[in-house]
C-alpha cells in the first residue's frame, strides 16, 4: 500500500482547520500561520468565515465548499493541488467534518493520493463533555437527530438503552420537543446536561432530569447553538440479570473475539453489572 507521504511530491496538500466555535480568542497559531500561507481557502460560508479572517488579519482568497456544491468543488479543488498549490477546509465553526461538510472532499483526495494535514482546535463536542461531569471514557456523538419519523423513534430508544453517555446537536427552537421525546423513555433520575453557547459570553450548563431541563427552558427560552449530553442508562438491580442472559450475551459474534478480560468488562458495562461477575463465569469460578 503506497503512503500519503510517498505520494506528495509536487503535489499541493489540503489542511483541515478548526476554527472558533464562539470566542475568537480559541483560534491557535497554528490553524493562523497556515490560513495565511494556503493558496486558497474553502470555507462552509464565505461570509461567516470573512469576519474571522479579517480579525486574523488573515487576506488569504477563498471559495465556498458546502453540502449543496462539494462535488463540483472537489473537482475544482484537486484539480489546483495536482497543480501544486496547497488549500486549507474550514467550516463555519469548531472543526471541519464533525456534523459538516468536507467528508466527500477528503474522501475523493485521499483516493487521488494528496496529502490531507489536520490542525486540531476547537470543539463543541469536546468543550461540552469536557465540563458536563458526566462519563466521558466511553461516549457515542449522535449529531443532530432525525426530526420525525421512524428513525427518530430509533435514534431516540437507542440513546435510552444506551450505557455510554450520548452527545446531541440541538438547535434552540428543537430542544424542548427533544428533552419531552426522551423523557418518556428515560429513568426519572437519569441525568442530562444542555451546554449552552459555549466559550461565548452568555455560556451556560444546565444538569439533572429531563423533567427538570423542560421545566427550565419553558421558563428561559434556550438561545444558540446547544450541545444536549445524555449519562449512561442507570445500573439494573443486579438480582434482575440472571447467569443465563449474561452467557447469551458473551457467546455473541463479538465478544467471541475478545480476550477474557476484554469481554467481562464489555459485558458487564452492557448490562450494568460487576467485571468480576461476569469474569468469574468466564473462567468458570
Amino acid at each position: 500500500m503506497e503512503s500519503q507521504t510517498n505520494r506528495q511530491t509536487a503535489t499541493g496538500q489540503l489542511f483541515v482547520v478548526a476554527t472558533p466555535i464562539g470566542n475568537l480568542g480559541d483560534i491557535t497559531f497554528r490553524a493562523v500561520e497556515v490560513l495565511k500561507n494556503v493558496d486558497l481557502i474553502a470555507a462552509e460560508d464565505t461570509r461567516t468565515s470573512r469576519k474571522l479572517l479579517q480579525h486574523c488579519g488573515i487576506s488569504t482568497p477563498m471559495m465556498a465548499l458546502h453540502e449543496h456544491n462539494e462535488e463540483q468543488a472537489a473537482k475544482k479543488l484537486l484539480s489546483r493541488l495536482l497543480q501544486g498549490e496547497s488549500i486549507a477546509l474550514i467550516s463555519d465553526a469548531g472543526t471541519p467534518l464533525i456534523s459538516d461538510p468536507g467528508y466527500h472532499l477528503v474522501r475523493k483526495l485521499r483516493s487521488e493520493g494528496i496529502r490531507i494535514t489536520p490542525i486540531p482546535g476547537a470543539s463543541s463536542v469536546l468543550a461540552g463533555l469536557c465540563a458536563a461531569g458526566l462519563p466521558t471514557d466511553h461516549f457515542r456523538f449522535e449529531g443532530f437527530l432525525p426530526r420525525s419519523g421512524s428513525s427518530r423513534t430509533t435514534a431516540l430508544q437507542r440513546l435510552a438503552a444506551s450505557n455510554e453517555t450520548n452527545v446531541i446537536l440541538e438547535s434552540p427552537h428543537r430542544l424542548l420537543k427533544s428533552l419531552k421525546d426522551l423523557m418518556p423513555l428515560l429513568e426519572e433520575q437519569r441525568e442530562l446536561v444542555v451546554a449552552r453557547e459555549l466559550t461565548k459570553l452568555h455560556e451556560e450548563f444546565v444538569s439533572g432530569s429531563a423533567g427538570r431541563l423542560i421545566e427550565h427552558f419553558s421558563e428561559r427560552a434556550p438561545r444558540g447553538e446547544i450541545v444536549l449530553m445524555i449519562g449512561p442508562a442507570l445500573p439494573k438491580n443486579r438480582g434482575d440479570i440472571t447467569d443465563s442472559e449474561i452467557h447469551s450475551l458473551l457467546e455473541t459474534e463479538a465478544m467471541q473475539t475478545l480476550a477474557p478480560s476484554a469481554r467481562a468488562k464489555a459485558v458487564a458495562r452492557e448490562l450494568g453489572i460487576s467485571k468480576s461477575r461476569v469474569y468469574d463465569l468466564i473462567t468458570g469460578q
